[in-house]
């Protein structure tokens, strides 16, 4: 197929979403329908999404909230109001996918759950993010990214890896994970919809999405005898942090006990002569000497003057190399700059707000990526409803002033 020449185009540029959603899980996945090209038309509540309050924070606009949620339109409703519920059955019509991540029965108990919007537009994918599952003895669990680590196992293999000391991991996994599954359900979804013409629920867990992406999980629901002495699952968390001599901090991929991975490591720090000796001779022996095995390499690193020696002297024995960075600093690293992998969107002021860039390349379709700028809660009432749902300006005046439709701009 040869390259499109239309300037711009993008895959979901036809694609209207309405993103219910709030904090992490569904926003992100709102994010990645927009950086695909879609219109997705944010829906706030008169309070607004917990993010906004987050810090930093200028000119009103979070840098939480503008890394999930710029390049959407933003929409203000106060849902337990009739009429709103009527306006947004107007939006519907025109829309193609719903991104919600309530709990599984709040979008019903509002008149909008995914049989009241498919009785309007047939053709919707509903799509919904939650905890446990609609319709499970769980479902009415209060479910956050905390909370599934614990339930779901990946807290108790964190602290397991580092002698039983545990700790709640800074970083939401279950919530991102989950809006990545989110994003190729609704993909799915669109691809069978072109077959079919029918729109569908989507459903998500973080639950068995934490299940689904736990690479250890086969490892752990293994109930049948294991040989001795051997490296089950790779085992990454056995991998040192080795400090070179001006103190740079590097990590090896690569299990130094595995057969292969050994001798690899041996003839990169130049110890050859300890390929086949008995205590090294086997997997379950050199687990047993893991910590001598460790003290060679941190040894042979101390030695090493810098990160581009290191990497050049490993990779020459199949060995992988990271430096151990901040985001900041990675940011800042010639290839940060060579992908543009952060970009730069409004603060809605005179300065700017640093995010990263959305990770996918098309050969078609070169303008992927985040663009726009955040937008204020129900800074786009006016606009979308006139053209959307045909809401002239005295009746968009009387919503306004009843309190269906909410706005906040920095005063």
């Amino acid at each position: 197929m040869e390259p499109s020449n239309t300037p711009g185009l993008r895959p979901l540029d036809d694609i209207v979403v309405l993103d219910f959603s709030r904090v992490l899980a569904g926003p992100h996945c709102g994010r990645a329908l927009a950086d695909l090209g879609a219109r997705v038309i944010k829906i706030e509540p008169p309070a607004g999404d917990l993010t906004r309050f987050c810090q930093p924070r200028r000119n009103s606009i979070s840098s939480y909230y503008a890394q999930q949620n710029t390049g959407k339109e933003n929409l203000s409703l106060d849902l337990q109001h009739p009429e709103a519920r009527d306006l947004v059955l107007e939006l519907v019509r025109s829309a193609d996918i719903v991104v919600e991540n309530f709990r599984p029965d709040v979008m019903d108990r509002l008149g909008l759950g995914y049989d009241d919007l498919a009785a309007v537009r047939p053709e919707l994918i509903y799509a919904s993010a939650n905890g446990y599952g609609a319709g499970t003895s769980w479902a009415n669990r209060r479910a956050y990214a905390p909370v599934i680590g614990a339930e779901s196992g990946l807290t108790r293999s964190q602290g397991d890896a580092r002698d039983g000391r545990y700790f709640n991991d800074r970083h939401s996994h279950a919530d991102v994970y989950t809006a990545l599954e989110l994003t190729v359900g609704i993909l799915a979804a669109l691809h069978q919809r072109t077959r079919t013409g029918r729109g569908q629920r989507v459903e998500i867990t973080m639950a068995q999405t934490m299940l689904y992406v736990n690479e250890h999980a086969h490892d752990a629901l293994w109930d049948a005898p294991v040989p001795e002495g051997v490296v089950r699952s790779f085992q990454p968390g056995d991998y040192q942090v080795l400090t070179l001599a001006d103190g740079t901090a590097m990590i090896v991929s690569g299990h130094p006990a595995e057969s292969g991975t050994f001798e690899f490591f041996m003839r990169a720090i130049g110890r050859d002569d300890l390929i086949g000796v008995e205590r090294f001779a086997d997997v379950a022996n050199r687990l047993g000497n893991l910590d001598e095995i460790n003290d060679l390499l941190r040894e042979h690193a101390r030695g090493i003057p810098d990160a581009t020696t290191y990497e050049s002297i490993l990779s020459q024995h199949n060995l992988a190399v990271g430096t151990l960075r901040t985001v900041a600093e990675f940011a800042a690293t010639d290839w940060a700059a060579e992908t543009g992998a952060v970009v730069e969107v409004s603060d809605r002021g005179t300065g700017t707000i640093r995010l990263p860039q959305a990770p996918w390349t098309f050969s078609d379709a070169p303008d992927v990526g985040v663009r726009g700028e955040p937008r204020y809660r129900g800074e786009d009432n006016r606009a979308v409803f006139a053209e959307l749902a045909g809401v002239d300006e005295a009746t968009l005046d009387r919503l306004a002033t009843d309190g269906v439709l909410s706005e906040h701009r920095p005063r």
